[in-house]
C-alpha cells in the first residue's frame, strides 16, 4: 500500500526529528497514528493462540503497513505495552522495529509522559532513545526545565511537553491563573523560550480545545511543532485545529488519532478499515488546510 516517500532518491532521512517532521509538514502530511493497542480489542481471528504481546506486535505491524504512506509519525503509548508485563518492553521494541521497516520515513513519538528529577530522567532517556530508538517523547512540565535537562540535551530528538491536554478535566490545574495568565500558557512560553535552546521542543495541546490551541500558537514560534491528540474518538474539531495554526502562519502541527483508526473494524478487514479511517482523516486535514 506504500506509495513512495517524501524525499528524492538522493536524500537521506534527516538526523533531527524536528527536520524530519518539517519535511513531512511541508509535503502536507500532518497525520499521526496512535498505537494505543488493547489486546482485548484485537480481532479474534488474529493469531488467537499466541501470547498477548505477540498479538499486539502483529496487530501493530499490520496497522503500520496499512497506513505507512499516510502517517508522518506513529505514537506508541507506553502504558499499553507496560500493561503486558515482562513481554511489554520487547513488544514495544518490536513495534518500533515494524515502523522502521514499513514506514522508515515516519517519526516515532513515544507517548510516555515522563517526568521526575534529573537523575531519574536520565534513565528514561536511555530507555526511550537508546534502547527503544524513539525519535521523540512526551513529558510533563511540572518539575521544571532543570529536571528535563537529560531530555533537552538530546538535540536530535524532540521533546513534546504537555501544555493543554485533551481530557475533559484538563482545566483543573492547567487553567489556574497566575499573573493574569493561565498555567498552560506559562508552560508554553517557558518551553518556547529558555527550554528550547537546542530547538528540539514541541508542545502537546488537545484537539478538544481549539481556542486554547489558538492562544498557545500566539505564545510560540510558528515553526514549533504541536502534537494534537484528541481527533477521532475524542471528538476534536479538525477544521478548528487547522484554522488555529493557519491564523498563526504555522504548518507545524501533528494531528493524532488512535482508537478511531485502530478499531475501525473488529473483523478480518481490520487493516483495510484502519487505512480507510486514516485516509478519511488525512483527507479532512488536507481539506481544512486548503480551505
Amino acid at each position: 500500500m506504500r506509495k513512495g516517500g517524501i524525499y528524492p532518491p538522493a536524500m537521506v532521512r534527516p538526523d533531527s526529528c524536528a527536520e524530519l517532521l518539517r519535511a513531512h509538514n511541508a509535503a502536507g502530511r500532518h497525520l499521526v497514528v496512535g498505537l494505543d493497542t488493547d489486546p482485548e480489542r484485537i480481532p479474534a481471528m488474529l493469531s488467537p493462540n499466541a501470547p498477548a504481546a505477540d498479538r499486539v506486535v502483529e496487530f501493530n505491524r499490520r496497522i503500520v503497513e496499512a497506513t505507512a504512506d499516510l502517517a508522518c509519525a506513529y505514537k506508541p503509548n507506553a502504558a499499553f505495552f507496560e500493561a503486558l508485563g515482562g513481554d511489554g518492553f520487547r513488544a514495544l521494541r518490536e513495534t518500533i522495529g515494524s515502523i522502521r521497516s514499513a514506514a522508515p520515513e515516519a517519526a516515532v513519538i513515544l507517548d510516555a509522559k515522563r517526568a521526575d528529577i534529573g537523575s531519574t530522567n536520565a534513565g528514561y532517556v536511555t530507555a526511550a532513545f537508546d534502547e527503544l530508538g524513539a525519535d521523540a517523547i512526551t513529558v510533563h512540565p511540572y518539575l521544571g526545565g532543570e529536571a528535563l535537562e537529560p531530555f533537552l540535551r538530546r538535540e536530535e530528538k524532540l521533546v513534546f511537553v504537555l501544555a493543554r491536554t485533551s481530557n475533559p478535566g484538563a482545566g483543573e490545574f492547567q487553567d489556574l491563573v497566575a499573573d493574569g495568565v493561565p498555567l498552560y500558557r506559562h508552560v508554553a512560553r517557558a518551553v518556547a523560550g529558555r527550554w528550547n535552546a537546542a530547538g528540539n521542543c514541541g508542545l502537546v495541546v488537545g484537539a478538544t480545545w481549539p481556542e486554547e490551541l489558538r492562544l498557545v500558537r500566539e505564545d510560540v514560534p510558528a515553526e514549533m511543532p504541536i502534537l494534537i491528540p484528541g481527533a477521532g474518538a475524542q471528538g476534536g474539531d479538525v477544521a478548528a485545529v487547522v484554522a488555529a495554526n493557519r491564523e498563526a502562519g504555522s504548518e507545524a502541527f501533528l494531528i493524532n488519532a488512535s482508537r478511531s483508526i485502530l478499531y475501525a473494524s473488529s473483523g478480518e478487514d481490520f487493516a483495510d478499515s484502519a487505512r480507510a479511517a486514516a485516509e478519511a482523516l488525512d483527507a479532512e486535514i488536507r481539506a481544512a488546510v486548503a480551505a
